[in-house]
């Protein structure tokens, strides 16, 4: 079941950075309402099956909660501004690197990591630096969102841990429906300050943001909200690892999109280091 589900869940993500690059609307409006429409579709039915529910979430369980959300709204900022800056392949590949984020902070925290740890850990990085070394060759605008997407890579890691902590005892529903929630009215704040526009898109850009929604915010990010409770946040970031030729793949075949062949090279150097982490620190990643 955790594999099927895991499946889905990778499906799911892999077909959000082609579905938001071919979106014909600005970046914060795209992150908005998706997270708006996915908050409204499994909070809905959580709240007429049980409102109360709703008001039963402890300190600490808001805590992370919100730290999860602001960090999943800035990430998501990052994220849909990068695939539209650079390529879908490219910020797919470094924002995934939030496993990276995670074995680092685990390391800060006292988890020293095994030499093959460190050894994949540096290969990701020197597959980073191949891609943003191409980049900077193609465009500035390619190289900023390579930095946006590496950035949110950072961001999406905090958004793992974080929501690990809250699903520990809050139902996937309402954690989800809580953090998208909160993940909206942030978003909606920052429509606000950079003048974006809430509805005002072309109506076909609509049926982008509604793909992405069921895709990606449904499918894929509720999933792994599942799977948090079962299994490690480091276990979880490296699954979506398969997202990194997922997208790359339906990039090229709906959107044409075309790269260096050194690019290539640096999204097999990331995916090969980050899956030399998953090996060696996700061993015991099934928790008991």
């Amino acid at each position: 079941m955790i594999f099927l589900l895991a499946v889905v869940g990778i499906l799911g993500v892999s077909a959000s950075g082609p579905i938001m690059a071919a979106t014909a609307a600005p970046a914060l409006t795209i992150a908005l309402w998706r997270n708006a429409l996915g908050a409204f579709a499994l909070g809905a039915p959580a709240f007429i099956r049980n409102p109360k529910q709703f008001n039963s979430l402890s300190r600490e369980e808001l805590k992370f909660t919100v730290i999860a959300a602001t960090a999943l709204a800035l990430h998501f900022a990052c994220f849909v501004t990068a695939v539209k800056l650079t390529s879908v392949a490219a910020a797919t590949a470094l924002v995934c690197l939030q496993a990276a984020w995670i074995a680092m902070y685990q390391w800060i925290r006292g988890t020293r990591p095994s030499r093959p740890v460190l050894l994949g850990l540096g290969t990701a990085l020197l597959g980073v630096v191949v891609i943003t070394g191409f980049d900077m060759g193609v465009s500035t605008q390619a190289l900023v969102g390579d930095i946006l997407a590496v950035l949110g890579g950072a961001l999406a890691a905090i958004y793992t841990l974080a929501g690990a902590k809250a699903r520990k005892s809050l139902s996937t529903t309402l954690y989800s429906s809580v953090c998208f929630t909160l993940c909206s009215v942030i978003l909606l704040a920052l429509c606000l300050i950079f003048r974006q526009p809430l509805v005002n898109i072309p109506p076909e850009a609509w049926w982008g943001i509604l793909g992405v929604t069921v895709a990606s915010q449904l499918f894929g990010h509720t999933i792994f909200n599942f799977l948090l409770a079962t299994i490690s946040p480091l276990v979880v970031s490296m699954m979506i690892l398969v997202e990194i030729p997922g997208a790359a793949l339906l990039a090229g075949i709906f959107l044409h999109q075309s790269l260096p062949s050194g690019t290539y090279i640096g999204l097999a150097l990331i995916l090969a280091g980050l899956a030399v982490v998953i090996v060696r620190q996700g061993r015991s990643g099934i928790k008991r």
